[in-house]
């Protein structure tokens, strides 16, 4: 069996290809839209793809499936329960898919969604399966949440979520290798552990979720922990189930003059720079959503800006501005009407004007606090982050809250904006300044900072 796993550190996603030597046929599990990877990969081995598959209704990216099945022309495998709207092969508890030597095994696993499946795999002449990809139900440590689907459905999608776990995944043979699709880095998940695959025995012995318990115990623990997750969520599951818009690769954005740039903020459009952090604090077009590539854009995009947003991007260059393009259509963000050519350089060269946001070092702002002018400290972090340790004093306002909250901010102040590092003040700062807000100060090196330089900590 040929193996290989393709990893979004962003989404904290992977997919997989797999492959019969013997045959030369292959099939990819959770593709994500930009498949020109895997079409590449397999074409490049002298594999022929005969099947694209999705474990559930992925709530975190857009699939790949209907783009492989254009482009490839292969048949797209799904659970039966997802009700989707485009032509696949409904898949049920029991049925089996041939990939040459290989025997592809379908298992309903329902928990993290109801439709839920995972597929095990099985070579020739061996009695048990040796592989099984898990998707959501079964991580590194834990599972997938139950909760993205509403309040009403939580509770009992975690008692399913037990069965699966107790009565199914955990009666297959220790040795069995797990392949899941989320890991750390997903909000799909509560954080667990750095590692992408695992074994039946090891979350066996492990895996929280895995140990005897009641079923009252697992859901309790299942929903503890769990942070808050990007709003664009909403969106995947519908788009997902009534088949997304097939873009037949990679889009290949027009460039735009900063004449052109300009013209269209004035009309309202949303420009996004997607620079280093550093960068866009030092000279930006004011108004632009500042969202580092490496924040990532796949998480902070989908929780700042509006999904369906129309946007034109300003990149350090052509490699960057691809792949912002790959994170973008990842999540759905289509709608991209072009770049700054030329990025910012041409912006200043054009005579344009450019903002550059305030910055203060943590031993300027602890000096300030305890003066007459001190400024308003907003925490932007996620609640765990903040319940671990944060500024006397500070506001704590989680990042993706930003754009819709009713923010118990001054407008007359200064507000000092921090994250852990940076990335995420720079992107929320830019919200903010999009509101109304002037007076605003990056704090250079967040909370990190703060810490290193041993000033007070306040925890809970």
């Amino acid at each position: 069996m040929f193996f290989k796993q393709f990893v979004d550190e962003g989404l904290g996603n992977s997919s997989y290809l797999i492959g019969s030597e013997e045959a030369g046929l292959a099939a990819v599990i959770d593709p994500q839209r930009d498949v020109d990877r895997y079409v590449q990969v397999a074409e490049g081995l002298g594999f022929r793809l005969t099947h694209a598959l999705d474990t559930h209704l992925h709530a975190d990216f857009v699939s790949g499936v209907r783009e492989l099945a254009a482009q490839v022309g292969l048949q797209i495998g799904a659970s039966a329960d997802a009700q989707l709207a485009f032509d696949h092969l409904p898949l049920h508890e029991g049925d089996t898919l041939a990939l040459g030597d290989l025997t592809i095994g379908v298992l309903t696993t329902p928990g993290h969604s109801p439709e839920h499946i995972s597929f095990t795999v099985t070579q020739a002449r061996q009695p048990q399966p040796s592989t099984i990809f898990t998707g959501g139900s079964l991580i590194v440590g834990g599972a997938a949440r139950t909760d993205l689907l509403g309040h009403a459905m939580t509770i009992p999608l975690a008692r399913r979520l037990y069965h699966t776990i107790h009565h199914k995944l955990l009666a297959l043979p220790d040795a069995v290798d797990v392949y899941p699709t989320h890991g750390a880095g997903s909000f799909c998940v509560a954080p667990t552990s750095s590692d992408r695959v695992t074994t039946i025995g090891q979350e066996r012995i492990g895996n929280p979720l895995a140990q005897p318990q009641t079923e009252e115990e697992f859901v309790a623990r299942a929903l503890s922990g769990l942070p808050s997750h990007p709003v664009y969520y909403k969106e995947m599951r519908p788009i997902n189930q009534r088949g997304p818009k097939i873009l037949g690769g990679v889009p290949q954005l027009p460039p735009l003059s900063p004449e052109e740039v300009q013209a269209w903020m004035e009309q309202g459009g949303a420009v996004l720079d997607v620079r280093p952090s550093r960068a866009i604090a030092e000279g930006y077009i004011p108004g632009a959503y500042g969202i580092a590539l490496t924040a990532p854009l796949t998480t902070w995009v989908g929780w700042l800006i509006p999904f369906g947003t129309p946007l034109v991007l300003v990149t350090g260059g052509s490699a960057d501005r691809e792949q912002a393009v790959r994170q973008l259509i990842r999540i759905g963000y289509d709608d991209l009407r072009g770049y700054l050519d030329g990025g910012l350089s041409a912006w200043e060269a054009a005579g344009l004007p450019t903002a550059r946001m305030a910055m203060m070092s943590v031993a300027e702002l602890r000096e300030r606090l305890g003066s007459g002018d001190a400024p308003v400290v907003l925490d932007v972090r996620q609640d765990a982050e903040w319940t671990a340790g944060h500024i006397p004093g500070a506001i704590h306002i989680e990042n993706g809250r930003l754009p819709y909250m009713d923010l118990p901010l001054p407008i007359d102040r200064p507000i000092a904006v921090h994250c852990q590092h940076g990335p995420r003040a720079t992107a929320g700062l830019s919200v903010l300044a999009r509101r109304g807000y002037r007076n605003l100060v990056l704090v250079k090196g967040g909370f990190v900072a703060w810490q290193v330089a041993g000033f007070e900590v306040e925890r809970g």
